[in-house]
C-alpha cells in the first residue's frame, strides 16, 4: 500500500487558502477517479481508496491541522506497515513561484511546519515531495500569506498545475518522478 498525502487544515475558513493546496489536488484527483472522502476518527484524517495497476493507494487528507500532520500521517503509516519510500505528500511551497512545481524524494522540511511534523512522525524523511508553489508575499509576514486566498491569478496557475499533474499522478507513484516532473514541466511551460 502507498499513502498519497495532502497537507491542509480541516475547515471550510481553510479550504480556500494557498496552505490548503494538497487538500484541493486530492479533492481533485479523487472528483477525477469518481472516489468519495470519508471521515476516519480513529486517524484523525480523511481518507479513501484506490487502486492503480495493482497497487492500493490511500489518499489522506489529516485532520489534526498543518503543524501536526504527521500526527495522523504517522498513524496511517505503522498501522498499514507503509514503508516511508511509499508516502508521497503534495503541499505549498513559499520558495516556488506560484504556478511551479517540483518533485524530490527525501531531505530537510525547508521551514514547512507540515513537513517538521511529518519528519517527526514517521520513520525516515524518505518520502516523496510533490511541492506546489505559492510564491512569497512581497512583504510582511508569511503566516498572513499562506493562509490568505489565493487571488484570481494564482488560481488560474494552480489550475494549470493540477492539469498538467494529475495525469502524472500515476506514473509518480509508480517510482517514475523524473520522467513525470518532464512531461510536467513540458506542459507547465508551453
Amino acid at each position: 500500500m502507498q499513502l498519497l498525502v495532502g497537507l491542509g487544515n480541516p475547515g471550510n475558513q481553510y479550504q480556500d487558502t494557498r496552505h490548503n493546496i494538497g487538500f484541493r489536488f486530492l479533492d481533485a484527483l479523487a472528483h477525477r477517479e469518481g472516489l468519495r472522502f470519508a471521515a476516519v476518527p480513529r486517524f484523525r484524517a480523511e481518507t479513501c481508496n484506490w487502486e492503480i495497476s495493482g497497487e492500493k493507494v490511500m489518499f489522506v487528507k489529516p485532520q489534526t491541522f498543518m503543524n501536526h500532520s504527521g500526527e495522523a500521517v504517522g498513524q496511517l503509516a505503522r498501522y498499514y506497515q507503509v514503508v516511508t519510500s511509499d508516502v508521497f505528500v503534495v503541499y505549498d511551497d513559499l520558495d516556488l513561484p506560484a504556478g511551479k512545481l517540483r518533485i524530490k524524494k527525501g531531505g530537510g522540511h525547508g521551514g514547512h511546519n507540515g513537513l517538521k511534523s511529518l519528519n517527526q512522525h514517521l520513520d525516515d524523511v524518505n518520502y516523496t515531495r510533490i511541492k506546489i508553489g505559492i510564491g512569497r508575499p512581497e512583504f510582511g509576514e508569511v503566516s498572513p500569506w499562506v493562509l490568505g486566498k489565493a487571488c484570481k491569478e494564482d488560481r488560474a496557475s494552480e489550475n494549470i498545475v493540477f492539469d498538467a499533474l494529475l495525469p502524472e499522478i500515476a506514473t509518480i507513484l509508480d517510482g517514475h518522478a523524473d520522467k513525470a516532473a518532464n512531461r510536467i514541466h513540458l506542459k507547465i511551460n508551453s
